[in-house]
């Protein structure tokens, strides 16, 4: 039974260590907003 303990708690810390690291992702990094542009070739207007 030990041994059981032990393996959740280290899927519990590795869980934990990998929603720390989303969460930190999500909220400290901040993308650079940059205009985009896509071109359309024209035959995709064309309806069949």
């Amino acid at each position: 039974m030990p041994s059981l303990f032990r393996f959740l708690t280290v899927v519990a810390v590795i869980a934990g260590v990998a929603y720390g690291a989303i969460f930190a992702l999500a909220n400290f990094v901040n993308p650079k907003p940059r205009e985009m542009t896509v071109t359309i070739p024209p035959d995709k207007f064309l309806k069949r």
